[in-house]
């Protein structure tokens, strides 16, 4: 009896030994979370289309025509506005922190006419026309997740045509020229998906002053010379198509 009681002992003590090992293996196992999804990163290339409004200022047309009348003096000026529809494509890479450098090159069309009677002479007018603008430029910016704010600057030119009438001759001088110059914008930027952004922004284009060297189109005249101070506003925006993106390292999260 006193073996049966030391038995029953002994199995009733390994029974509450073994029970929490075995409610241990009993229990469900816990699953690991799911990685977490990246946060959204700017490193990677685009090309994309562009639109917006434009507007060019021609002032200052000082007659530089040795031995003509009025030289050294302003015929006047004017301004044009127009429609400019263009393609542009770049890079950027985001640092940790957010910090976003890219670069970017655009090409645009427009048909910008603008005219002024002249200042000094009688039945005399002066017109212009901006068919394209092109910059290649840089950029810095912040990203704030998906938004990014940024500036950019660079170089800049203009393609212009130029063209001077009379009342009694018509269309007597014309000259067609790109001038180089300088770009500076600010603007934003943001990723609706992983392959599709949208922008605005507004840039400033200077020209400096150019001397426009006019063929004459009628015989007998002579080659007469202007220099004209040119500067460019565009507001413009945009879609990207964005390449390189997905899967790339992710710097920083937000």
């Amino acid at each position: 009896m006193k073996v049966m009681r030391k038995l029953l002992s002994g199995v009733a003590a390994l029974t509450a030994l073994a029970g929490p090992a075995i409610a241990a293996d009993l229990r469900l196992p816990i699953k690991a979370p799911p990685p977490a999804a990246p946060s959204w990163n700017w490193t990677g290339c685009h090309a994309g289309g562009h639109g917006g409004g434009l507007d060019a200022s021609k002032r200052d047309w000082i007659v530089r025509t040795s031995g003509a009348a009025h030289v050294g003096e302003s015929l006047g000026g004017h301004d044009s506005n127009s429609w400019i529809a263009g393609v542009q494509a770049g890079c950027d890479y985001q640092f940790a922190g957010g910090f976003v450098i890219g670069l970017q090159g655009d090409y645009a069309w427009a048909d910008a006419v603008g005219r002024h009677d002249s200042a000094r002479e009688v039945g005399v007018a002066y017109y212009s026309r901006v068919d394209a603008l092109a910059s290649v430029t840089g950029r810095i910016g912040h990203s704030f997740g998906r938004f990014l704010g940024y500036v950019r600057g660079g170089g800049a030119w203009e393609r212009n045509a130029y063209w001077a009438t009379t009342t009694i001759l018509g269309t007597a001088y014309a000259a067609r020229a790109t001038h180089p110059g300088w770009t500076i914008g600010i603007g934003g930027e943001y990723a609706f998906t992983d392959y599709l952004s949208a922008f605005a922004e507004y840039n400033y284009y200077d020209f400096a002053t150019n001397r426009i060297a006019f063929a004459p189109q009628l015989a007998g005249l002579p080659p007469a010379f202007v220099d004209v101070q040119e500067r460019t506003s565009v507001v413009r925006v945009g879609l990207n198509l964005r390449f390189g993106t997905i899967g790339a390292p992710v710097a920083g999260r937000y």
